[in-house]
């Protein structure tokens, strides 16, 4: 099979290395990709991912077996729907049901209808009636802008200041552009997070193993949200039946109710959840793989995934098999000032020594034969071990060894979990 890849992040990295990883695999093409992905035998190719008639074109001529989308503005443009009427083959939501990630109040919607647990929420354009309606409910209290804002268009106010602050950013000052012409403002849910993703068929269902993201900038949670800034799986503080009860409570009435809605989803269905004392809740809708999730959650995957996809797309069931003996841990490196206005062109350094850590590769360029820095986050750093301990060791040993200059990361990826096991923090089911 010839792959092609839609997307240039670490997320597609990691699609990619995977892919390449299968014998039923001849090349993997990756639009626009990044230099970072040729080391894994990854082939960039020059192409936007909104340039749908040119990755039409150029699926055709390389005799593609069929596309895979990673990131979600392509979803949304109705990139699915361009190719599907081209009559090539593509794994993704169609524009329609990639709502569910790209309008808020929409998938509010949709979990009323389908009883589906989240927090109480209204949806508002006015400034006026959102500022009443925070000062009615108190903080902390959460505002979100109704589109997509790259993970970083959701505010956690823990006064009522910051959440009026928040909706005027998004409602008059436009801070995310049309994204926050709409926004939701909903009740602060305490609980710890996780995330639950599920490669979907209509209204089949077929799980993947959890895990925990870190959005804030900083360590022990200080900081502005950001796309992610490090995961790592499993999470054992949250228990076998608090996963098994978002399944079906939450993962199968969605695909469900988007069937009903005649949106029937066909992709990557994310669900950020999180784990509080009445069970597990929705706190976002994603119609893609997550990033940095990904980069934790694939490497587990016993199965080929390249039949994995092409079962799916082939309408044939698949039984998925995941390794339980191992934590995978994944450090997001990001460039100083990320995500306001960050550092560029610096120097990265080389990781071909270090044949204990995976890295992927995110915002970078290339400058006369070296990589240097091109984005906010800048590559991941993978590792996996018997232990927790031991694959944040490997990582952060690798990083304590390398010219981080101009970039930053977190040093307390999975010290949740280091907790829970230590009994300071217990899970509530």
């Amino acid at each position: 099979m010839k792959i092609l890849i839609i997307g240039a992040g670490g997320r597609e990295h990691a699609i990619g290395k995977k892919l390449v990883d299968s014998p039923l695999v001849e090349a993997v093409y990756c639009a626009p990709g990044n230099p970072g992905m040729k080391k894994d035998g990854i082939q960039p190719v020059a192409i936007a991912d909104t340039d749908h008639e040119a990755l039409i074109l150029f699926a055709r001529e390389k005799c593609i077996s069929w596309t895979f989308v990673g990131p979600e503005i392509p979803l949304l443009n109705g990139i699915v729907d361009d190719f599907v009427a081209a009559d090539l083959k593509i794994f993704g939501p169609t524009k329609r049901a990639a709502l569910i990630e790209g309008s808020k109040s929409f998938a509010k919607q949709l979990m009323r209808e389908c009883q589906i647990p989240t927090a109480e929420s209204q949806t508002f354009d006015d400034y006026e009636m959102a500022i009443a309606y925070i000062r009615e409910k108190g903080a902390p209290i959460v505002v979100k802008a109704d589109g997509l804002a790259a993970g970083k268009g959701v505010v956690v106010a823990m006064t009522i200041g910051e959440a009026i602050q928040a909706a005027k950013d998004m409602l008059k000052s436009h801070r995310f552009g049309e994204s926050g012409n709409q926004i939701v403002v909903e009740e602060f849910l305490a609980g710890e997070e996780f995330s639950l993703l599920a490669f979907v068929r209509g209204t089949e269902v077929y799980p993947m193993v959890i895990s925990q993201d870190h959005k804030r900038a900083y360590d022990l949670d200080k900081g502005p949200n950001t796309g992610g800034m490090g995961a790592y799986s499993p999470v054992p503080q949250i228990s076998q039946g608090m996963v098994d009860e978002a399944i079906e409570m939450i993962l199968k009435p969605a695909a469900q109710g988007m069937v009903e809605q005649g949106r029937s989803f066909t992709g990557i269905l994310y669900a950020g959840l999180i784990a509080t004392v009445d069970g597990p809740k929705v706190i976002e809708f994603n119609a893609r793989f997550g990033d940095p999730e990904t980069q934790v959650v694939l490497p587990r995957l016993v199965n080929d995934f390249a039949q994995v996809i092409d079962d799916l797309l082939g309408n044939r069931s698949i039984e998925l098999e995941w390794s339980q003996d191992e934590f995978h841990v994944g450090v997001v490196v990001a460039a100083e000032g990320y995500p306001a206005t960050y550092e560029t062109e610096m120097m990265l350094p080389d990781f071909s020594d270090e044949p204990h850590v995976q890295v992927y590769y995110a915002g970078v360029a290339e400058k006369e034969g070296r990589l240097v820095g091109n984005g906010g986050r800048v590559y991941l750093v993978e590792a996996k071990a018997e232990t927790l301990e031991q694959a944040q060791k490997l990582i952060y040993e690798v990083l304590e060894r390398k010219d981080t200059t101009k970039t930053f990361y977190r040093h307390d990826i999975g010290n949740k979990a280091l907790e829970a096991v230590e009994g300071k923090v217990l899970s509530k089911r």
